[in-house]
């Protein structure tokens, strides 16, 4: 499954950061991570940092799937508002899944200063703003239930926010003070270059063909004709993985986004927050650490990736127009389009943990406007996992909720 269009700006702007061999000979390992991508890098890590001996394979170039499409917005605010997913998982169960995304933004601050990262992570506000004025009813509804969880919220009325931002047309909304922007492609090579030197072997345009399942192991056969025996697996391939799951768990979704040329002076009251709105499917929007304005959303259902592509330029005109309303006098120089695909859950949580069809193996799979947050708080799912330990948000990422 081809999961992005042919131009995506992360891939276009970093180049080729990192190349590496495909598998040539048998070879066997602790953990064997499936998906070279954000959440099998930081997998990796985590596997690495708790002493297994890993091995991470790719179909593709490293990091050139989902990854190189992201637009990388790191948000503690998951696509279900927190008082909607308390009437459909419980309120215990919906605050731990805010925090955890939360908490996973610190944790990939930390992080990036462990491996002196140059990726641009970036301390964020998120504003969360009315784009029609029925919804202000169900937006403050939205409000209490964060401010009554603890998060730091602050109600904006439109005034304020075409004051601090410039954004016409709105009706008022959740300011945020926790959230957080990235280079995902970057970062994912990053992490991989400094666990490489602490015995992470990695090996792409190596793709799985099959597994034999096995008391204590499995045999893994690579499309190469090589073996791999590993006494874990940990499926870190997003989206694809639905060619692996037969059952109808995820709802497969194409995004469409824009990056415009290089204009620091005419975003500088835009810099330091995420935006998004209520639209379905909603309007994102950030900067990024070279001053280029980053616009996305437009979603529609994923049919196949030449029909997604072909309506990249169709959306690139729904996006601008929607930007001409919120900021009509700035002037949107389009340098890159491209489209991705991403996938939708019934509640909008990931799932991480074991599938009954498949043996001595874990996934991890992020999906959502979330996906960089749900892999980190998977990388502490499955450390505990491999150690027979429980984990608070096992039972609300598990398959069949």
């Amino acid at each position: 499954m081809d999961l992005k269009s042919n131009e995506p700006f992360w891939l276009v702007k970093n180049g080729i950061l990192n190349s590496f061999p495909s598998l040539k000979s048998d070879e066997n390992c602790d953990v064997l991570i499936v998906g070279g991508g954000i959440t099998g890098s930081l997998m990796a890590h985590q596997m690495i940092a708790d002493g297994y001996k890993t091995i991470l394979i790719d179909k593709r170039e490293i990091a050139n799937g989902s990854t190189s499409a992201t637009t990388s917005m790191l948000q503690y605010e998951i696509d279900i508002p927190l008082y909607e997913l308390s009437e459909m998982i419980g309120k215990d169960g919906a605050v731990k899944s805010y925090r955890a995304c939360s908490e996973s933004i610190d944790i990939l601050e930390k992080l990036s200063k462990k491996i002196k990262s140059k990726a641009g992570f970036q301390r964020k506000k998120s504003l969360y703003f009315a784009s029609k004025k029925k919804d202000i009813s169900w937006l403050k509804k939205e409000f209490d239930a964060r401010n009554s969880a603890g998060f730091n919220v602050k109600w904006i009325d439109s005034d304020e926010i075409q004051k601090k931002y410039g954004l016409k047309n709105t009706f008022g909304g959740i300011l945020s003070v926790k959230g957080a922007s990235i280079d995902a492609f970057i970062l994912a090579h990053e992490l991989l270059a400094f666990n490489l030197k602490k015995g992470l072997k990695i090996y792409d345009r190596t793709e799985l063909k099959s597994v034999k399942y096995h008391e204590g192991f499995n045999e893994v056969m690579t499309s190469n004709e090589v073996k791999i025996k590993t006494k874990k697996i940990v499926y870190c391939n997003g989206y694809e993985s639905k060619n692996l799951i037969k059952e109808n768990f995820v709802q497969l979704k194409s995004t469409f986004a824009a990056v415009s040329e290089i204009d620091k002076e005419n975003i500088k009251n835009l810099n330091k927050t995420l935006f998004w709105n209520t639209d379905e499917p909603y309007l994102y929007m950030r900067t990024t650490d070279d001053g280029r304005l980053l616009i996305g959303g437009g979603d529609e259902d994923f049919q196949d990736p030449e029909k997604r592509d072909r309506m990249i330029v169709k959306k690139e005109k729904e996006i601008l127009k929607t930007l001409k309303k919120l900021l009509p006098e700035h002037q949107f120089y389009t340098d890159f389009t491209w489209a991705g695909t991403f996938g939708e859950t019934k509640d909008g949580l990931p799932y991480i943990g074991e599938h009954r069809k498949f043996k001595n193996s874990y996934f991890v799979l992020g999906f959502g406007g979330n996906g960089i947050t749900f892999s980190v708080t998977g990388m502490a799912m499955v450390s505990a996992f491999m150690k027979n330990k429980k984990h608070p948000l096992t039972e609300f990422f598990k398959f069949g909720r």
